[in-house]
């Protein structure tokens, strides 16, 4: 049901896009009675919005010759900032963000002045933003419902499909993490009374409950969601040793990778991996001297991957 403060902006909406409208268009549009259109138009009247009625079978409303409400007062880098936060969104591929996005950029258009327009404009003809769009976007109501629980410190039931199996469970969420292409959300899970990190694509029903939790004033929902990817459990643990300094190696290696510890040797790396082959591409990608301490089959990769290297490598040369 409609707010009648939104059906009066609406009516306001519609005069500045039409110039003038009948009663009955109006009426027709706001889906209300004549009496409730003239409720609406004596309201911004009061408000000081000078709209005129030509009364007669063929009258209507319009606003006044000559009057058009200020633009709104954005600054070249804020409608900058608004622009870039709506071309991403629209880009991370939230169905359910994708009418609103197109309606906010048409309205930002709509009333900036017309040299920022023009910028703005450039900005959405010439950007092209580089982002994985989600592998398997979850539903746009999911994410909202997320949201708002985990601002307001409501619990959630839902119904999740993990990889092996379907349960219900009450959950408490933290915070929400976008990461390569998909949502997360890491928060308290009543079912196995630990902290746990869910895939949004993979919530199959959601509601609130009325318990309500506070969220631990320290917890750091992206930090954490990103060590648990770099820790899930896979076929092979590493360690290795990396002969960096550690702020060069935390730049280097993504903390959902693996963790990394400082140790008298170097920095030590430790992940769990399915493919030694993958794994070992990765350290040769650091750019930088490295020691394997485990596993043994990861050295026998490495080498096996030297070969390949310097086979190329001379193929090249007798050619």
């Amino acid at each position: 049901m409609y707010h009648p403060t939104t059906r009066v902006l609406t009516v306001l909406e519609l005069l500045q896009a039409h110039g003038r409208l009948s009663g009955a268009d109006l009426a027709a549009r706001l889906e209300v009675d004549g009496r409730s259109v003239r409720r609406y138009i004596t309201m911004l009247q009061d408000l000081g919005i000078p709209v005129e009625a030509e009364r007669g079978r063929y009258g209507g409303y319009r606003l006044r010759r000559g009057f058009k409400l200020p633009p709104l007062m954005f600054t070249e880098e804020e409608a900058l900032a608004l622009t870039l936060g709506l071309l991403t969104a629209r880009r991370l591929g939230l169905a359910a963000a994708a009418p609103a996005v197109e309606g906010a950029l048409a309205k930002l258009d709509r009333v900036l002045p017309a040299a920022l327009r023009e910028q703005v404009q450039a900005v959405q003809e010439t950007l092209a933003l580089n982002l994985a769009p989600p592998e398997a976007a979850p539903e746009g109501a999911t994410v909202l419902a997320f949201s708002l629980a985990a601002r307001h410190g409501r619990r959630l039931w839902l119904r999740y499909r993990s990889a092996t199996a379907e349960t219900e469970r009450e959950v408490d969420p933290y915070g929400l993490v976008y990461h390569a292409g998909r949502w997360y959300t890491a928060g308290w899970c009543h079912l196995r009374a630990d902290l746990r990190v869910f895939r949004l694509d993979r919530v199959l029903a959601v509601e609130a409950r009325e318990a309500t939790f506070a969220r631990p004033a320290d917890f750091d929902c992206l930090a954490y969601v990103l060590q648990t990817l770099a820790t899930q459990p896979g076929t092979w643990v590493a360690e290795v040793v990396l002969r960096l300094a550690p702020e060069e190696a935390r730049r280097r290696v993504s903390p959902s990778v693996a963790t990394l510890e400082e140790t008298a040797d170097g920095v030590l790396l430790r992940c769990h991996a399915d493919n030694l082959d993958w794994l070992a591409h990765y350290l040769v990608g650091l750019e930088c001297p490295f020691l394997v301490r485990h596993p043994p089959e990861l050295r026998a990769t490495l080498r096996r991957l030297a070969a390949e290297i310097a086979g190329v490598a001379d193929d090249d040369v007798g050619a």
